[in-house]
């Protein structure tokens, strides 16, 4: 029997990619009988422990968000997940004779790990790579780069998400050894339509936290003109107005329709006609893989993930309004595109599961 201590600041209903990537996986470990695992993650209100399957247990501690900005989690949110996490991790650390420690992102989760003293796994996600992300600019220039160093050259093993990661994570330490294990996609939940009626204009879809990063500024100036396209943008965040009065001046069809729970994404993926992601910095985007497992052509920007496509859509440069247009306007001359890249869409996920990416994580805890 292996005893993994699992750590991440972000489970559902809190954060994105990196709580849903932890949701699925343990649903796949729970298959495994000789592994026992404990995640300690945050909580919206209150703490409390739930052992959701019968191999996994999970410890939410109340770190004061009150159901207030659950897809953004702030410094001061971090800071006391990370406080907490370390002393609730060290008592349990006691009781249950970890074998070793399972860290979603490097910081701060590794570096709890590396305290406890416990052989550790990093597994970085995007915004835990220095230089990743504006928002830690002057935080990875004067601490967040030496400690990542450290972290990850004292880690059993250190896991990207995607190859562009990878290669971001190599510049903090060109010689550390990083393997890519990608995301997965439920492709049973995410699934097409039986029978979906082609209609213009044709509706564009993108879900994700409303940040500079992920560049929808971009997005709302390539729709403006295109009269046979309108935009549904799913997600919530700090940009929200200055992005609907940008879409107000250049009169852009465009629902805002906020954040949803994420059983209710497939839903809307499932009525839209083409996915665009036009993030300028990703690890590997969940959100894409989801909008390919229902069936949809992608946009993307030149970023984390980029090797999802492969006939099933375009690849186009980061901060480019240009060249997102023309990629858009390519679907409203020739719709046929829709039909058949979205047909390539679907066959490819469904070569990518979160099973698969279980047996990879799993080959790497039978090392430790």
């Amino acid at each position: 029997m292996k005893r993994i201590l699992i750590l991440n600041y972000e489970f559902p209903p809190l954060g994105g990619g990196a709580g849903n990537a932890t949701h699925y996986l343990l649903r796949e470990f729970s298959g495994y009988h000789d592994l026992e695992i404990d995640l300690v993650t945050s909580s919206v209100d209150e703490f409390k422990i739930e052992k959701i399957y019968k191999n996994v247990t999970v410890h939410f501690l109340n770190i004061g968000k009150k159901n207030k900005r659950l897809h953004y989690q702030t410094l001061k949110d971090i800071l006391v997940y990370s406080f907490k996490a370390y002393f609730y991790s060290k008592k349990l650390k006691k009781r249950k004779n970890f074998d070793f420690c399972h860290a979603f992102f490097g910081i701060p989760c590794g570096y709890i790990a590396m305290k406890l003293e416990l052989p550790y796994i990093i597994s970085l996600r995007g915004s835990d790579v220095p230089f990743y992300s504006k928002r830690f600019y002057f935080l990875d220039k004067i601490l967040f780069k030496r400690l990542s160093f450290k972290l990850w050259k004292n880690a059993k093993k250190v896991i990207a998400n995607s190859e562009d990661l990878m290669l971001l994570a190599l510049e903090v330490n060109k010689n550390q050894k990083i393997v890519v294990i990608g995301n997965g996609v439920d492709t049973q939940e995410f699934k097409p339509l039986e029978k979906k009626l082609f209609t213009r204009p044709i509706k564009a879809i993108s879900t994700g936290r409303l940040i500079e990063r992920k560049g929808y500024e971009f997005l709302i100036e390539a729709i403006s003109g295109l009269q046979e396209m309108e935009l549904e943008l799913i997600g919530d965040g700090r940009i929200k107005d200055k992005l609907k009065k940008i879409a107000k001046e250049k009169n852009v069809n465009i629902k805002f329709l906020g954040k949803k729970s994420h059983d209710q994404i497939a839903s809307y993926l499932q009525r839209a006609d083409i996915f665009v992601l036009p993030s300028l910095n990703e690890g590997m985007s969940n959100s894409i893989l989801e909008a390919m497992s229902c069936g949809l052509p992608i946009i993307m920007t030149d970023t984390g993930g980029k090797e999802l496509i492969k006939n099933n859509g375009f690849i186009v440069k980061k901060g480019s309004a240009e060249e997102l247009k023309l990629a858009l306007t390519r679907f409203v001359n020739e719709p046929r595109l829709i039909l058949e890249m979205g047909k390539n869409s679907r066959e490819l996920a469904e070569k990518i599961s979160w099973k698969i990416a279980s047996r990879e994580y799993r080959k790497i805890y039978d090392l430790i």
